[in-house]
């Protein structure tokens, strides 16, 4: 039966009860934070935005070859009572889905997918592992550096926020504030300061 009032609650339990990877949940939090934030600024539904970012990978696991991620995993989802509307954001995040990106969260959760996860990468290369060591600028570096994070489709982080009607800069400025502000809890607040001279 469909449920659309799944809280955030149910959803991680579904997310961790399909996803073993801590790097995958985490990944799923972070496009959370930035999904999230959106929400809180353009007035979308604060609840069904968070869910279906922290659901949009709950099958990569299993499925972790397209198309198979996420088309087999909608109808689990559908089983588990998640509404259609949280399912059409997700199979939209897929650029073969078929499925178009129309809705504002459709549209959101594909622009900070990518880029969560890039801002992940170059967080993790900083001397002190910190979000805190990250900036903007630092972003748009990496990302003219083919050879770092290459899995990670430049173009859909450009197409994103293009799409989204945000500016690039700026689209990645307000994720990385959003992630900042959970930094801990996405394992990325830091280490120890790094000694003098060091480099990561």
């Amino acid at each position: 039966m469909e449920n659309r009032s799944i809280t955030r609650e149910q959803a991680l339990d579904i997310l961790y009860q399909y996803t073993k990877s801590e790097s995958l949940r985490k990944h799923a939090l972070a496009v959370e934070c930035c999904v999230s934030a959106y929400a809180a600024k353009v007035g979308g539904d604060p609840q069904l935005w968070s869910v279906t970012a922290l659901l949009h990978d709950f099958d990569y696991e299993m499925h972790p070859n397209a198309p198979d991620h996420p088309m087999k995993g909608s109808p689990i989802l559908a089983e588990l009572g998640v509404s259609e509307e949280i399912r059409r954001a997700i199979l939209s995040h897929a650029n073969y889905s078929g499925v178009p990106r129309l809705s504002p969260l459709e549209k959101a959760l594909f622009a900070c997918d990518e880029l969560a996860g890039f801002m992940t990468a170059v967080a993790l290369v900083k001397p002190g592992k910190s979000l805190h060591e990250v900036t903007a600028a630092s972003v748009r570096k990496k990302m003219k550096d083919k050879a770092f994070a290459w899995s990670v489709s430049r173009e859909d982080i450009v197409n994103g926020a293009a799409d989204l009607g945000v500016e690039l800069d700026e689209h990645i400025g307000f994720c990385l504030e959003a992630m900042k502000g959970r930094a801990a809890e996405l394992g990325l607040a830091g280490t120890a300061p790094a000694e003098p001279g060091s480099s990561g």
